[in-house]
């Protein structure tokens, strides 16, 4: 018998229905007002931050570099000149994730990527933002660009920029006055405003590069650029020019520069001349010199461990941080102390046997000359250049005396010239020994200093100063380097002056008189020590010939240059000023190991003034 069939509860059904229809409502209602909730917020709330996030996705701000500044000699010869270049550039942003080493090995294959720009560009890649282009390669050939550009597809996120790469037109021979550039590292970012070197690669880092950064960099510029979504630049929307650094004029004369090293002949060592009414620095040689063009974008690890390993220590700055005895180069301001202080005249006599020794000694101290001079006035005994007479005036002046005298010549301090990293030199006293040595001064070491030996250093630059201030009867200059500033898109220049010093006082014009007559004996009198450079002269020169020992000698040892091991000959020194009535240049002159003053230093000096004057005539 079949089942009943239930009826249908159609009110049940409809009550259900309505409930779900309305369940279904709400949630829909609900839904609608979130998504409008958003919409407004979206639109209204959070519009400016989502609007610049959609900006930033089309436009990028792209910093602009300033071009550097250029550098000219004192007769407009260029030494620092900017030239076109490109480099490898890889924005991280842009780079698919995990794929940078896989990139970096494929760009390897088609340009010559070194382990030395490996290691910077990963150190770069730390410091900056993801979104800025970090180099990879500088100065890329013309086959490498080619290379890139026809595989550009291949590596999102890398692109050649074109730019400019500084170039040292003299290479080595100004090398140690000039400087280099080279790319910013850590130690430069410490002290560099990042916001003003934004998109540059390169800050100054020795000589006049460094020491005029500020003014040689100028003012970062920018770009808004429009990019597609590979991030490929479509068009430029706004620009900012960049402001080119200042030029700079030098007061140095590259003419000199290469009469120099020429007449070196292949001696290390170093010469220094300055302008001896101005202090404009001339002349600013260390040998043997470095070309600076290897360092702009990165040297080689093997070529720069080669520079560093060299005996011979091209990268010193020896004009600058050569430290050496004054030796002989000396003897004339010690005699105007003793004239000034009123301890000797220009007569008072000294006999020289060939020796001195102290009162109840029987320690000789030599002269040069074994025999001896016989007597000896201040005039004979700086044209001569004999010790002996020296040694009996630094024990009647004292350590003390002398040193407070000698000072006044700058000697002991630094000179103040616009390169930075100039070392002192040292003029001993008494206190300095107990000081610096926990020691008493000796009297024997009262008359060695006497003669510029002993404790006494100076640099090149420091002796030439010193020497100007002796020919000028005790004006002090402050050397410098940079003659003139023009600023970008001026047709004038700005001048640059060293401040002014105050002079030595003088107590008697005359005895600075009797002191340069002396010196001008020592070139144009037949027995002077330089006499073989005056041949031919057609303008008159102050001179003083000098020997520094590198190593003492016994009580009766003798001198061998022939048996002494090069490196440890005695060093060369001429110190020169000319014309001597009006003098325009003061001259300093260092050779490291060569012997003897007068036969080798005193003959370069002759060529850079004959150079000199040939190109500045009296």
């Amino acid at each position: 018998m079949p089942r009943p069939v239930a009826l249908k509860d159609h009110l049940l059904e409809s009550r259900l229905f309505l409930r779900r229809s309305i369940a279904a409502l709400v949630a829909s209602g609900l839904l609608l007002l979130a998504l409008v909730g958003r919409l407004v917020y979206l639109q209204v709330f959070a519009y400016e931050h989502y609007n610049t996030l959609s900006e930033d996705n089309r436009i990028k701000i792209q910093p602009v570099p300033p071009n550097r500044g250029l550098i000219y000699d004192r007769n407009g010869i260029l030494l620092a000149d900017n030239l076109p270049s490109h480099r490898l550039e890889v924005t991280p942003e842009q780079v698919p994730a995990g794929q940078m080493d896989s990139t970096l090995r494929a760009l390897g294959e088609l340009v010559n990527i070194r382990d030395i720009d490996l290691e910077r560009f990963q150190r770069a890649l730390k410091r900056m933002n993801r979104f800025e282009g970090v180099p990879l390669r500088f100065h890329l050939s013309p086959e490498e660009v080619a290379r890139f550009a026809v595989n550009r597809h291949r590596y999102p996120g890398v692109d050649i920029r074109a730019g400019l790469s500084r170039y040292y037109p003299l290479g080595k021979d100004a090398g140690h006055s000039v400087g280099y550039v080279g790319r910013i590292n850590e130690s430069d970012l410490k002290r560099l405003d990042p916001s003003s070197y934004r998109g540059t690669t390169h800050t100054g880092k020795v000589g006049i590069e460094r020491a005029y950064e500020d003014i040689l960099h100028g003012t970062v510029g920018y770009e808004e650029i429009e990019t597609n979504a590979q991030g490929r630049t479509l068009r430029v929307l706004n620009r900012k020019d960049p402001e080119p650094g200042a030029s700079l004029y030098l007061s140095l004369d590259s003419r000199l520069l290469k009469t120099t090293e020429a007449a070196f002949e292949g001696f290390n060592g170093s010469a220094v001349a300055v302008d001896a009414q101005t202090g404009e620095v001339l002349l600013f040689v260390s040998l043997p010199g470095y070309d600076p063009n290897p360092f702009v974008n990165g040297i080689e690890v093997d070529d720069y461990q080669a520079l560093q390993a060299d005996e011979n220590q091209p990268l010193f700055n020896r004009a600058l941080r050569g430290q050496y005895p004054p030796g002989s180069t000396l003897k004339p301001f010690v005699g105007l102390a003793g004239l000034e202080l009123g301890l000797t005249t220009r007569h008072s006599d000294t006999y020289c046997p060939g020796f001195y020794s102290l009162p109840s000694s029987t320690r000789k101290y030599r002269d040069w000359k074994r025999w001896g001079h016989g007597t000896m006035d201040l005039n004979h005994a700086i044209m001569e250049s004999c010790d002996v007479y020296f040694y009996d005036l630094a024990r009647s002046l004292g350590i003390d005396r002398m040193h407070d005298y000698l000072i006044k010549f700058g000697f002991s301090s630094r000179t103040g010239i616009d390169i930075l990293g100039e070392m002192p030199g040292l003029i001993p006293s008494s206190g300095w020994k107990r000081e610096a040595r926990n020691e008493p001064w000796y009297p024997g070491e009262t008359l060695i200093s006497g003669i510029g030996q002993g404790f006494d250093l100076t640099t090149p630059v420091q002796l030439a100063v010193a020497t100007a201030a002796l020919s000028t009867y005790g004006k002090i200059v402050e050397p410098r380097v940079v003659h003139a500033i023009r600023n970008p898109g001026a047709d004038t220049v700005i001048p640059v002056s060293a401040p002014k010093l105050d002079p030595i006082p003088i107590e008697q014009r005359t005895h600075w008189v009797d002191v340069i007559q002396s010196m001008r004996d020592v070139v144009h009198h037949a027995k002077g020590t330089a006499r073989r450079i005056s041949e031919g002269l057609d303008y008159e020169i102050a001179g003083k010939t000098g020997t520094a020992q590198v190593f003492g000698l016994k009580q009766e040892e003798e001198y061998d240059a022939e048996e002494i091991e090069e490196k440890l000959r005695d060093h060369a020194l001429f110190i020169a000023f000319a014309p001597v009535e009006t003098p325009r240049i003061a001259l300093a002159v260092i050779v490291e190991n060569g012997g003897s003053g007068g036969a080798v230093a005193a003959p370069i000096a002759r060529k850079i003034l004959d150079r000199f004057f040939k190109d500045n005539p009296l």
